[in-house]
């Protein structure tokens, strides 16, 4: 099998490409899913980052307050580093236990770990190959803008939270512009993944 590390700068198109790559028979591993997971009420991680932000990022029915504590972290590098921290690990330990089981039902699987954040948390050295998705800096702002209704000012924040695209890209064996048509965007997965599955 192929370990394959998907990711991008936020609002690329990201989740477009990672569904288009299922669409050809890739199997998806979503560290989003996976953070959500490690993050349930009563779990350790859930219990550190109430430890470490306060009530304020609980909401009554347990479950975190993730407007409160993403306000709290992208403006603040130490913060963020302090969630990475408790979060990262822990995704990473059940994206190999995942990866081992794929593996094990398909030897020749390919399978597409999808994380924002896999080159920060330094999750890239662990995969074969790195695919890349971006876009400028104003796609960014508009789609964030249009998906989740941030101000410029909120949506460059967020951006400036991330690795800077141009370093990303620098690491990536494949980069796709995520600014493409669909039918180009689709056409350009096609192709990557029929090297991948040959190398897998």
């Amino acid at each position: 099998m192929i370990l394959v590390g998907l990711t991008g700068g936020v609002a690329c198109g990201k989740s477009c490409v990672a569904r288009l790559f299922q669409d050809c028979g890739a199997i998806l591993i979503d560290a989003d899913v996976l953070a959500r997971a490690v993050v349930e009420p009563g779990k350790p991680a859930w219990k550190d980052i109430a430890q470490a932000f306060g009530k304020k990022v609980i909401l009554p029915d347990k479950t975190l307050h993730r407007h409160a504590l993403a306000k709290i972290v992208f403006g603040s590098k130490a913060k963020l580093n302090k969630l990475n921290a408790i979060v990262h690990p822990r995704v990473a330990r059940e994206q190999a236990r995942l990866a081992r089981e794929i593996a094990e039902k398909e030897p020749e699987a390919v399978i597409l770990y999808d994380a924002p954040v896999l080159i920060e948390a330094g999750a890239h050295k662990r995969m074969d190959k790195l695919i890349v998705v971006a876009a400028d800096e104003q796609t960014q702002v508009k789609r964030l803008h249009n998906r989740n209704h941030l101000s410029r000012t909120e949506a460059l924040r967020r951006i400036k939270s991330q690795m800077p695209l141009a370093n990303k890209t620098k690491l990536a064996d494949y980069v796709i512009d995520g600014t493409l048509s669909y039918e180009q965007t689709k056409h350009e997965v096609e192709r990557i993944y029929a090297e991948l599955k040959q190398l897998a």
